[in-house]
């Protein structure tokens, strides 16, 4: 059966974004072991899952970079793009983009049945409100947290209620952000 695998930046003092969504904290200039830990763990994916309220940045995002050849993010671009995503929402049926598709049927089920098809894990990068979705119905195997160098205050959590976490790895990087590593318990 394929992993559900989140891989999320975070702040010190547990925000993934700030309260009107905000992601200027984060630490874009990753150094090299950084951004090879990333790669990996998209290389070891084939499916991407998005909240409808992060996908449509997100999408364009990537599409306007692999118009870039030049850009430093263009060949990881060309991953994202290339990659089939699922985004799941209530309140709309289609969303502008390269590989993409919407979900309107329950998560629960519709995240099961793509872990039980054969191919690679599966990836999720957020929204907030989707990931604590994903966490509160235990559907995350791995969490790959990747904690910046930076508190916030307030803002947006994926933890909603006590969630028993089992340490796998940390890594420090050189750019200051630590990697957590953690299975679900």
């Amino acid at each position: 059966m394929r992993k559900l695998k989140l891989q999320m930046q975070i702040t010190v003092d547990g925000f993934v974004a700030g309260s009107e969504g905000q992601l200027d904290w984060m630490t874009m200039n990753m150094d090299e072991s950084l951004s090879s830990f990333v790669n990996h763990l998209t290389d070891t994916s084939d499916t991407i899952l998005l909240g409808r309220k992060m996908a449509p940045g997100f999408i364009q995002y990537w599409e306007q970079v692999i118009t870039q050849p030049d850009s430093p993010e263009y060949s990881f671009a060309q991953k994202m793009v290339s990659i089939p995503k699922v985004v799941f929402s209530k309140t709309i049926d289609k969303i502008e983009g390269q590989n993409v598709r919407v979900e309107n049927g329950s998560v629960v089920e519709a995240v099961n049945q793509l872990k039980h098809q054969s191919g690679k894990d599966i990836i999720v990068y957020g929204g907030a409100t989707f990931v604590s979705s994903l966490i509160e119905n235990r559907l995350i195997d791995e969490l790959h947290l990747s904690v910046n160098p930076v508190a916030i205050g307030n803002g947006m959590q994926v933890f909603k209620s006590r969630t028993p976490l089992k340490l796998i790895t940390s890594n420090a990087y050189p750019c200051g952000s630590v990697v957590n590593t953690y299975e679900p318990q």
